[in-house]
């Protein structure tokens, strides 16, 4: 997942774009809680059984946020939503 942050390969949802703007925040704090954070659960979707993953990191300026995220089936990062705290 960092590699795909690194790489610029990832894509974000709709909701995720709004989650982020509602909560003041910016793409550069979700690839930094990304980059720095933690997976602190695994989850199965029960659509799609594919997998998606909680990270728990701090945005540019500390703020505690969570990223949802998943690997897409040709491996590029898709970040689901965010929000602040955990």
């Amino acid at each position: 997942m960092r590699d795909g942050i690194r790489k610029r390969q990832y894509v974000m949802t709709l909701h995720a774009e709004e989650e982020m703007a509602d909560d003041g925040l910016t793409i550069f704090d979700v690839e930094r809680a990304i980059l720095t954070g933690t997976i602190v659960e695994r989850q199965e979707d029960h659509h799609s059984g594919e997998w998606k993953y909680l990270i728990v990191g701090q945005s540019v300026n500390g703020q505690i946020l969570t990223v949802v995220a998943m690997l897409s089936v040709t491996s590029k990062l898709v970040i689901i939503t965010v929000y602040l705290g955990v």
